[in-house]
Formats: structure tokens, C-alpha cells, sequence
């Protein structure tokens, strides 16, 4: 740990990542466990998904103390085709699940060019792109997308029956990081609407409506009984709308609107699914694929355009790399208590 301006301590990653195990090991989570999700937890905050980074420790900690999810659960692992798995996240959090299956996975794409991954029972609460990137270096494409929380009101709605149900994509790319993209399929994650609540921001009209079914700019209104709105229209609708059938459907696991943790005081995270499909790019002797998406991306680059997607995490992974993960000081000490107290 070093410090760094007036309320800021600055930690290198593998340290940010142990205290953030000791918070998952204090909640009862058995290590390999904690050690995923601390990494995968670590690592949105070191890139800057800050709504999914240290802002979803209180929700882990809070649902984990509910009962709601079981942080000791053991992935079930069912080879049920030659390019097919299904796997039973055994109402435990996804990222285990995933890597778990992942060795497999690898070994049906080298085997087939395509797997595909169904995970059902599953927890789902951080970004996507943690889950593909290593994909991505391993020289495949990926494509990933989770169902979540009933917060999402079809166009023309006022009652939220589908999650924000982002999707993400993945893509090596030639002499270069993975090209990543991962997006709600709503007008905003909820996450960053949690935010700009928390900070008393607005948001943009039309990113959600009230209770009573109006557009609204005030984060309160939409978290108070209203709901967002998918991002463009029926199209966002559309894509929301394949989300809820591939994530949920597909894998076996609960809709959006099937969630309900009434019972479990402090719960926050969904209880769905999670779909991975991997890609081998080279089969067929296109062993010219991330040459060619390299030099697409030139091409977009040639035109103007001043940022790609993963352009800013991975300038924020470098910043952090160099300085250090930087965190308030209040937040510090929050997550030391957090390891230490509960």
C-alpha cells in the first residue's frame, strides 16, 4: 500500500486482491472461491468499472449474510454434446461456475471451432468483459450475456420485467489487446444509476421512468418503484428480449422477472443464467483473422474515430499498473473493516 493525495491510498493489484479475499473468506466464502471473486472484483476496479468494482462489495457481503446465494457451492459440470455444456452453478455465484467449466470449454472449441456454455442457478454481479477477456488472449472469440434483475420496462411499459441483460463480445486482434465490448442492453446499468442516485446526479431523460410509468431524470424516482428503459428503442427491446431467452431460457434458469428475493432481507444479486459461446477464429485455414481485425480497426481509427471499445479500460489498467489501484481512504478503511468485522 502507498499513499496518495489528501484521502487516497493507492495498492498494487495482488494486494488490492488479498484484501478483497479476506472479505469474501470472512463471509463464509471458501477460498478458491473468494480468490475468483476478488480477482474478477479487483480487476473492474483497476480498469475503472467503478459500478462494478469496490461499489458491489456490500452487495455480495449483504446477499451472501441473506442466504439468498451460496458462496460454498460446487459447480456441476455436464458434457451433454460434442460442442455443448451445461453447467449447474448450484444457486452459487458465476464466476467459479465459469472457471470451473472453462478448461473444458477451451477443449470443445480447439476440438469442434465452436462450444458453446449454458450455466443455470447462477449469480451474476460484475461485468462481463472479466469473463471473456482471457478468451480473447487464448486466440478465440467470445460472446457472453447474463440475464439479471427485474429493473427494465419494455418501450411503451411501466412495469420492469426484464434485467439491464448486458452482452459482451470479444475478439483477438492482431499485435494488440483483445477488442472487448460489454453493454446493458438497457438505456444505462443500474449500477451507474445506483451512482448518480448516491451522488445526487440526474440522468438523461428517457433513461427511465417513475411509478407512474413518466419519463423521468431523477435516478430516486426511477429506483423508487419505476424503471429504466432499454437503450434505442424497440431495438434494445429486441436485443433485451433474445438476452431473456438465451440467458435464462436456454441455460434453465429463472427469467428476469422470476426473481424474487422478498424473503431474503439484504439480498442484491440475481439468480439466472449466464450463456458463453467460443469461436475459433482459424479454422479453415482464416489464419489471417486477427491480422484482418486489426487492420479494420485501423481503418475505423483513419476515420476519425478517437476511441474503441476497451480503449479506456485498458488505459485505465496501465494507469493503474504504474500508480497503483487508487481507492478513498474511507473506502480503505471500510473494506478493512469489512475483512476483519463483517
Amino acid at each position: 500500500m502507498a499513499d496518495g493525495s489528501a484521502g487516497e491510498v493507492r495498492l498494487g493489484f495482488e494486494d488490492f486482491s488479498a484484501l478483497l479475499t479476506d472479505i469474501f473468506l470472512y463471509a463464509g466464502v471458501p477460498e478458491n472461491n473468494a480468490r475468483i471473486l476478488a480477482a474478477n472484483c479487483a480487476a473492474c476496479e483497476r480498469d475503472g468499472s467503478i459500478s462494478h468494482g469496490i461499489f458491489r462489495i456490500a452487495g455480495y457481503v449483504a446477499s451472501l449474510k441473506s442466504g439468498w446465494v451460496d458462496g460454498k457451492a460446487v459447480p456441476i459440470v455436464h458434457d451433454v454434446g460434442a460442442a455443448f455444456i451445461r453447467t449447474d452453478a448450484q444457486n452459487g455465484f458465476a464466476q467459479p461456475a465459469l472457471a470451473v467449466s472453462t478448461p473444458l470449454l477451451v477443449e470443445k472449441t480447439k476440438s469442434y471451432g465452436t462450444a458453446v456454455l449454458a450455466i443455470q442457478d447462477s449469480h451474476h454481479f460484475s461485468a462481463l468483459w472479466p469473463d471473456l477477456e482471457p478468451l480473447a488472449r487464448s486466440g478465440f472469440i467470445a460472446i457472453s450475456m447474463v440475464s439479471g434483475l427485474a429493473c427494465v420496462a419494455p418501450p411503451g411499459g411501466r412495469k420492469a420485467v426484464m434485467g439491464t441483460n448486458p452482452l459482451a463480445f470479444a475478439t483477438p486482434v492482431a499485435d494488440s489487446d483483445p477488442l472487448i465490448f460489454d453493454f446493458a442492453t438497457s438505456s444505462m446499468s443500474n449500477g451507474d444509476l445506483r451512482i448518480a442516485a448516491r451522488e445526487g446526479q440526474t440522468v438523461p431523460m428517457g433513461a427511465g421512468v417513475d411509478k407512474d410509468g413518466l419519463l423521468s431524470s431523477e435516478p430516486s424516482k426511477i429506483l423508487d418503484g419505476g424503471a429504466l428503459l432499454p437503450f434505442g428503442g424497440h431495438k434494445g427491446a429486441a436485443l433485451s428480449l433474445m438476452v431473456e431467452i438465451l440467458a435464462s431460457a436456454l441455460t434453465g434458469g429463472q427469467f428476469s422477472s422470476e426473481v424474487d428475493f422478498a424473503a431474503y432481507p439484504g439480498a442484491e444479486t440475481p439468480r439466472t443464467g449466464q450463456l458463453v459461446i467460443a469461436i475459433d477464429p482459424k479454422r479453415g485455414g482464416n489464419d489471417l483473422f486477427p491480422n484482418r481485425v486489426a487492420h479494420l480497426l485501423q481503418t475505423l481509427r483513419n476515420s476519425g474515430q478517437a476511441r474503441l471499445p476497451s480503449d479506456r479500460r485498458y488505459s485505465a489498467r496501465r494507469k493503474s499498473e504504474k500508480d497503483g489501484i487508487s481507492i478513498t481512504r474511507d473506502a480503505y478503511h471500510h473494506l478493512r473493516a469489512l475483512a476483519t468485522s463483517g
